[in-house]
């Protein structure tokens, strides 16, 4: 299933992949390798959303916190993000920037177990066996 973005984020996402953030770029070298056969998007446009990692398969949103994740209204909008994204069956990890700085490895393990986890896990789309939501689709490829 895939997640489509808006026609806003398409070029919002394409303007990020272009300015990624030392973190995120840190990240994506090594996500970008298919780390266990996981295959992440990077700067995916998902509804009125832009996610910075997105593993398909496994149904997995990695967001790079920096500093204003924790100011103002930032995480009243985070909450509101991760629960759209939640109802669509999509769990958020978010990683704190400094994290991506110091402990890469670590935070790297720690993503492919949870992407190998919902990866073997049931199928988590659609309300009580119903038909996934009109926002996903079916792909032909896996990430």
């Amino acid at each position: 299933m895939r997640l489509r973005g808006s026609a806003r984020t398409k070029g919002l996402g394409r303007k990020l992949r272009r300015r990624m953030t030392p973190p995120e770029l840190r990240l994506w070298g090594v996500l970008r390798t298919e780390p266990e056969g996981h295959v992440f998007r990077r700067q995916h446009e998902a509804g009125d959303y832009v996610l910075d990692f997105y593993c398909a398969r496994s149904r997995l949103a990695v967001e790079v916190d920096g500093e204003i994740h924790a100011r103002g209204d930032q995480p009243a909008r985070d909450g509101m993000r991760d629960a759209w994204l939640a109802t669509r069956g999509v769990r958020v990890l978010r990683i704190p920037a400094i994290e991506l700085l110091h402990e890469l490895d670590g935070v790297v393990r720690h993503i492919v177990g949870i992407a190998a986890e919902r990866r073997t896990a049931p199928s988590t789309t659609g309300c009580a066996g119903g038909p996934p939501p009109p926002e996903l689709r079916s792909e032909g490829g896996e990430g």
